[in-house]
């Protein structure tokens, strides 16, 4: 049985810019957040079965908004910008960051934060600020590796050592994905599942 074979409908409800425009609900929110071209929207779309859900772009910072999904009528998947891509203008580059600082600090509905890393890469410099904060809180929050397929299997637990020793975390709070090859994707369900 696949993964996705459980979500019965998928709307993508709005593409939030300010903080006031918010759902205005209790649903529960599981939020994707990652630097620029990591892969979330491949990741989303992977998740939920489809191909063109969440839009994929070759084009880092191709995301502006917080881009909300409603799945089964009963919680949202939702997508932020892309940080940490330096030829997004910078008034728009300031406008992300107070909308994500508000967004992130003061939400109620969050549930989980899914921290998407590149796997072939150590962490950059933004994403350790957003490991360093997501520690800090009380949120819930995984990390999840993505484009895994692109190393070797026989050198994957070696990149995830070192990964893990350089963000200072146990391995265990890891998870190896692939968007193409549906790594990781029965056991992302389950944590998500876990939290909604």
């Amino acid at each position: 049985m696949v993964a996705h074979q459980q979500i019965h409908s998928v709307k993508f409800i709005k593409a939030v810019a300010n903080y006031e425009d918010l759902p205005n609900n209790d649903l529960s929110e599981i939020v994707f957040s990652g630097k620029s071209n990591v892969g979330k929207s491949s990741l989303i779309n992977s998740l939920l079965g489809k191909k063109k859900i969440a839009r994929v772009s070759d084009t880092p910072g191709r995301t502006q908004t917080i881009n909300y999904f409603l799945i089964n009528d009963k919680f949202y998947f939702v997508d932020l910008p892309g940080y940490g891509y330096a030829k997004v203008p910078i008034k728009i580059k300031n406008n992300w960051n107070k909308l994500l600082d508000k967004y992130l600090n003061n939400r109620p509905n969050i549930k989980l934060i899914v921290q998407l890393l590149d796997f072939r890469h150590l962490p950059t410099d933004d994403d350790m600020m957003m490991i360093d904060w997501l520690k800090k809180t009380n949120k819930n929050f995984i990390i999840t590796l993505t484009k895994c397929d692109k190393i070797n299997k026989t050198l994957r637990h070696t990149q995830l050592k070192t990964i893990a020793e350089y963000i200072g975390i146990s391995i265990e709070n890891l998870l190896m994905y692939s968007s193409t090859k549906q790594i990781g994707i029965f056991e992302l369900w389950k944590i998500i599942k876990s939290h909604i």
